[in-house]
């Protein structure tokens, strides 16, 4: 039986602290395993403590070159994706991310879809020397979802608001 419990942790790909919380393990179904964060959450964000002030789902595909947070309002942005590695699990309890830079968001105001911090991503390629699959694969990710999230494709249409509601 899988943990009710689940530590997301987000590295940068040098190793350094990125984002580290527990997560209540929601359900797991083909899109991936769904995780909720409520408000209060104690968490490290950029490597120092804080805690969340709104809550949200996470999304963790089976094998997917990003992660999606769901959030309500009054958070700007309804969906939040981070271009990462594929998940790596250890047990059922812990998950393994590195976060690659940029990150493709919905606002929640406009249903604008944009693509963020590739200024970010160009300079972490020179600085942690991204091999060229990795650069590939995550800007795959990242023009997929820039279509996905704008076009109706699930999880990214309403699927995630049922795993929401038991969050808010």
């Amino acid at each position: 039986m899988p943990s009710d419990m689940v530590r997301v942790i987000y590295r940068k790909y040098d190793g350094s602290a990125h984002r580290d919380y527990p997560a209540r393990r929601l359900a797991e179904d083909d899109l991936g395993v769904w995780l909720g964060v409520t408000a209060g959450t104690e968490s490290i964000y950029h490597g120092r403590p804080s805690v969340e002030q709104i809550p949200f789902v996470l999304l963790v595909p089976h094998r997917a070159w990003w992660t999606g947070m769901f959030n309500p309002e009054p958070r700007t942005s309804e969906v939040y994706c981070d271009i990462a590695s594929p998940a790596r699990w250890e047990g059922d309890d812990t998950v393994h991310l590195v976060d690659l830079d940029l990150d493709v968001v919905r606002r929640r105001a406009t249903g604008l879809v944009e693509l963020r911090d590739e200024d970010e991503f160009a300079e972490h390629r020179v600085r942690f020397g991204y091999p060229d699959d990795l650069v590939a694969e995550a800007e795959a990710a990242a023009r997929w979802l820039l279509g996905a999230l704008g076009d109706g494709t699930e999880p990214f249409a309403t699927s995630y608001r049922k795993w929401l509601a038991l969050v808010v």
